[in-house]
């Protein structure tokens, strides 16, 4: 398939490239590096624009007669979307709904979206299962939140064919070295963890210590960016084979602390990570974990590089080599 991948320079929408590439599919890249990267585009073509020109996506989908997108051209820090809703909602659903515009105007009926456990807020149990309660406490979930929906009621109206992955937390690096997590300012823990190991930075910020977990710090469940990517090119070629849509959890069923994280990081650079506790985050739910038993049943998914260790290791080898050549 010809697939228009839109954030396709980011962190996971890079590495699914490259899966949708081994896979025989080809992949077309539009990212207005914002904060993707240049260097991160290796599998296809690349357009740099913003999913904001509508005549630009026009443009793409029709001349490259895409068949089937994949949708991670998004905003995605949840401290920034308390302060700067407006950002979330115009990036995240106004420019999301002028995508599916263009894709209804050319005919083109499969998309897969990224979404997030955010769309579920607190969680009332755990592991979370795709038919929880969706009460999401930050403007980053509820924008998730609406697009799901706006999903739907396109499918049910024009036909479009959708999977909606809810990823948890997505981390590590391309196992082969090639690409990995870099984001300006950093805002994910493994690729903190890590640089205060490599002395990068300073002392990592515990946002909590006092939550009811065995330590004392949230526990998230971690799924490895290649596990992610695979879980893409099933979706689009579940799609594209007429199943039906739906959404997705996409994690481990298997949950691992913040001190879990930062001691797993010590181990491996045979050091001290420097930490410093802070107060808790408002938002921030002690246990987030996934029931992906759905994503099993239908696309024959199973996360298989997303154990700790390899989480770490992988992660710690790409900023490790990243760190030498700089």
């Amino acid at each position: 398939m010809r697939v228009l991948v839109t954030g396709g320079a980011g962190y996971i929408g890079s590495q699914t490239t490259k899966a949708l590439a081994q896979a025989g599919h080809g992949p077309i890249i539009l990212d207005n590096l914002s904060t993707g990267h240049r260097s991160a585009v290796k599998w296809g073509p690349f357009i740099e624009g913003d999913l904001a020109d509508r005549d630009l996506v026009n443009e793409i989908i029709r001349d490259y007669r895409i068949e089937g997108v994949l949708h991670f051209a998004a905003s995605l820090l949840v401290g920034e979307s308390m302060s700067n809703p407006q950002k979330y909602f115009w990036n995240n659903d106004v420019n999301t709904l002028g995508l599916l515009d263009a894709m209804k105007a050319h005919q083109v009926k499969h998309i897969v979206f990224s979404s997030s456990a955010a769309t579920y807020g607190d969680p009332e149990k755990v592991p979370i299962p795709e038919d929880h309660p969706q009460r999401p406490v930050n403007p980053y979930g509820e924008s998730k939140l609406f697009m799901e929906r706006a999903l739907h009621w396109y499918g049910v109206a024009y036909g479009l064919r959708w999977m909606a992955l809810r990823y948890f937390n997505a981390a590590g690096a391309d196992l082969e070295g090639e690409i990995g997590e870099e984001h300006n300012p950093e805002s994910h823990l493994v690729p903190l963890v890590i640089q205060a190991a490599l002395g990068q930075r300073g002392a990592v910020e515990i946002y909590g210590t006092d939550y009811p977990t065995p330590d004392g710090t949230p526990i998230r469940d971690f799924i490895h960016v290649a596990d992610l990517a695979e879980a893409h090119v099933l979706a689009l070629e579940h799609l594209a084979r007429g199943g039906e849509s739906a959404s997705l959890n996409l994690g481990t069923g298997k949950g691992h602390s913040v001190l879990e994280v930062i001691k797993a990081v010590g181990k491996l650079s045979k050091g001290q990570v420097p930490v410093q506790k802070g107060p808790r985050r408002a938002g921030d739910p002690a246990v987030l974990v996934a029931d992906p038993r759905k994503a099993l049943r239908m696309l024959k998914w199973r996360p298989r590089h997303s154990d700790l260790p390899t989480v770490i290791e992988s992660a710690w080898t790409w900023h490790s080599s990243k760190n030498q050549k700089g």
